[in-house]
């Protein structure tokens, strides 16, 4: 399971007062990475941030956004988990089957949009958002799990009394646990979500120290946890 990082930035003295030394490091997994050293001008010293997967540095700024491929594929992942779990819950309802087909509409783009992403990334195991090219392919495989959720949501509250109050309770579990996923991954490329609430309450911040999603009182990892993701 991926879980999230800490950040330390350690400013060091004897340098001119306009320039400082920077050391950066990672706490991943409990093993500290020491990520480099460089020194930058008060001026151009904006913000430097990593949560495991993601990197955000801001210079001047200039936001840049660097992205795992693993982590948009596990993503990615936790939206055709979903998509499978709510699935699994209409199938033995036939009056609950134009809910299913559009799941598996919604799911069938966003394996496509995953298939396209990890194609082309290939052995790659970094890429940069700034990138246009990479923007595309990501806002797909963000804009599929979007609408997998949106599915699954008009699916719960079509469902009527069709399903148990524990199914309803398991489906809307595994909904609130894509939709944390979905105000993550839109807080890390710094999108201002449109949408539902429980989508737009996540901040980059709030990710880097490991919050919960206050709509649904999920962290990532237990997200994750939730849809099996690792």
């Amino acid at each position: 399971m991926m879980k999230l990082s800490s950040l330390r930035n350690v400013l060091r003295s004897g340098t001119p007062e306009s320039v400082h030394a920077v050391q950066i490091e990672a706490i991943d997994k409990g093993k500290r990475r020491f990520m480099g050293r460089a020194l930058m001008s008060v001026g151009a010293l904006v913000a430097v941030a990593t949560v495991s997967g993601c990197h955000v540095t801001t210079t001047n700024g200039v936001t840049t956004i660097t992205l795992d491929v693993a982590k948009v594929k596990a993503y990615g992942q936790v939206g055709l988990n979903a998509a499978a779990t709510v699935s699994s819950f209409l199938s033995a309802f036939p009056a609950l089957a134009p809910y299913a087909a559009a799941i598996s509409v919604a799911d069938t783009a966003l394996s496509g949009a995953l298939s396209a992403f990890s194609d082309a990334a290939g052995s790659t195991l970094t890429i940069n958002y700034n990138d246009a090219t990479w923007q595309t392919r990501v806002s797909s495989v963000l804009t599929g799990m979007t609408t997998v959720g949106g599915a699954i949501n008009s699916a719960i509250a079509g469902s009527g009394s069709i399903l148990s109050a524990k199914v309803i309770a398991d489906a809307k579990t595994a909904s609130n646990a894509l939709a944390t996923i979905v105000s993550v991954f839109e807080a890390l490329l710094g999108i201002s979500s449109t949408h539902a609430p429980v989508r737009a309450g996540m901040t980059r911040d709030m990710v880097f120290v490991g919050a919960a999603n206050p709509a649904t009182g999920m962290t990532e990892a237990q997200a994750l946890a939730i849809l099996g993701v690792k």
